[in-house]
């Protein structure tokens, strides 16, 4: 017997949700990714692994907050605890991997393909990876057509956001780049949603795994959490916010002043000021 599948048994108020955790988890990851290269060398690993932790936290809890609003007639829907942190794993780790392909080599050509490739098989992964985490009276099936096109939008949509965050033209630029990237990431989801078939069973017998509200509600502190310590790195780092690195100071040496050039008066003004000059003549004078 075919279930009734419905994605939105809360209107539209768990898409809404979802769309905005993606959208703050792609903005703080963004400005993460553009705040590497402006630093020291040395700084740049711990930036892009604070971005690919917000893009990470925040796509996999758009992800399960959308979840939350999916319901299949005649069964209940439990989750396998094991296989959801996976997925956040999955999630944190692909993306990690594009973020420093492109933050080492450059979000362009060859680099920019590659670490968008990885960043979006990395968003498809976790929520394939998510799904296969349900456990209901049933059998789940696909189309094939339409996960093939999910998979697809998460590779342009990670290729765009690395594209932006590798221009570093500002803050409103990344929140733009955010909004696009939020609602490629929604899209995949609800795209690979409606691929879903599910074939309930009908045998009464109780699914394992623990329901939405009692694994999901607590899962979701330590992702809210790492997207709260980059809200916070964000806001006290003024270069995050100005997307431009600063102009570079003269450089004092021990001992001598740093002067800049305009306080040096002209070379031909300071031989005025010497008076005039005494010639000699260089012919031997008769005695």
């Amino acid at each position: 017997m075919q279930g009734t599948v419905d994605g939105f048994s809360y209107g539209l108020v768990t898409p809404l949700v979802a769309y905005l955790m993606a959208c703050l988890g792609g903005a703080l990851g963004l400005r993460c990714t553009t705040r590497a290269g402006l630093g020291p060398r040395s700084w740049r690993p711990g930036w892009l692994a604070l971005g690919a932790a917000a893009i990470g936290a925040g796509v996999w809890t758009m992800h399960f907050i959308a979840m939350m609003g999916f319901t299949v007639e005649g069964t209940p829907i439990h989750y396998d605890r094991a296989m959801t942190y996976a997925s956040l794993a999955v999630a944190v780790v692909m993306v990690g991997i594009g973020i420093f392909i492109v933050g080492y080599r450059g979000a362009t050509g060859t680099a920019l393909f590659t670490g968008g490739t990885v960043t979006g098989l990395g968003m498809a992964s976790m929520h394939y990876l998510g799904m296969a985490g349900m456990s209901l009276d049933g059998r789940v099936e696909y189309n094939t057509v339409a996960v093939a096109a999910s998979v697809v939008v998460a590779m342009a949509a990670a290729s765009a956001a690395l594209w932006a965050a590798g221009q570093a033209r500002g803050f409103l630029w990344s929140v733009g780049a955010s909004l696009v990237m939020g609602l490629a990431v929604t899209g995949m989801h609800y795209i690979g949603m409606a691929a879903v078939e599910v074939h309930v069973h009908g045998t009464a017998e109780p699914a394992t795994g623990e329901s939405a509200a009692a694994l999901l509600g607590p899962m979701m502190a330590g992702p809210l959490a790492v997207l709260v310590l980059a809200g916070l790195v964000v806001i006290f780092d003024p270069l995050v916010v100005m997307g431009r690195a600063p102009a570079p100071s003269a450089e004092r040496l021990p001992g001598i002043p740093a002067h800049s050039p305009a306080h040096h008066p002209p070379v031909r003004s300071r031989l005025r000021a010497r008076g005039p000059v005494e010639h000699r003549s260089r012919t031997p004078q008769r005695r």
